[in-house]
């Protein structure tokens, strides 16, 4: 086998992960998973460092168990994305009460962004496409904001 082989099959590789993300709510479950495996990591922080333990630290590794998995369940079930986007952001949201204020507000803030891009993700709408950079700058150069036509009355005579 040849070098040209091997890039022939990762470009397969990389264009079948993309088909895949394109069915899913990709970046919501994502950061949902990463914000509870943050809010995991932290809860073994030494005493020095740790701000609020929680109740006997059960909720402390529970909530963030359920982020994660809601994350990784968002990825690979994106049919029940709505209610695991909910769970998601209520559990994320009860983190900064029992794991060290959301895992010192990073794990709370990336839960809560990847619930709310898992929410807001339609499955039916077709994957932006880039356009090349000389059209976008050809459109920069050309027109730039154009008047508005029309105006009030009072602002004409200024």
């Amino acid at each position: 086998m040849g070098s040209g082989t091997r890039t022939h099959d990762s470009r397969d590789l990389r264009d079948a992960f993309r088909r895949w993300r394109a069915l899913r709510p990709f970046w919501g479950g994502l950061l949902l998973a990463l914000g509870g495996a943050e809010i995991l990591l932290t809860e073994k922080a030494s005493l020095k460092v740790v701000l609020h333990i929680g109740m006997q630290g059960l909720a402390g590794y529970l909530l963030p168990a359920v982020m994660l998995l809601c994350g990784l369940l968002i990825l690979f079930n994106p049919a029940q994305r709505l209610f695991y986007s909910l769970l998601g952001i209520l559990v994320s949201l009860g983190s900064w009460v029992t794991s060290n204020l959301g895992g010192f507000f990073v794990g709370l803030l990336l839960g809560a962004v990847g619930s709310c891009l898992a929410f807001g993700w339609l499955p039916d709408q077709e994957p932006r496409r880039r356009r090349p950079r000389r059209e976008r700058a050809r459109e920069g150069r050309g027109g730039g904001i154009q008047p508005p036509t029309g105006l009030p009355a009072h602002l004409e005579k200024q």
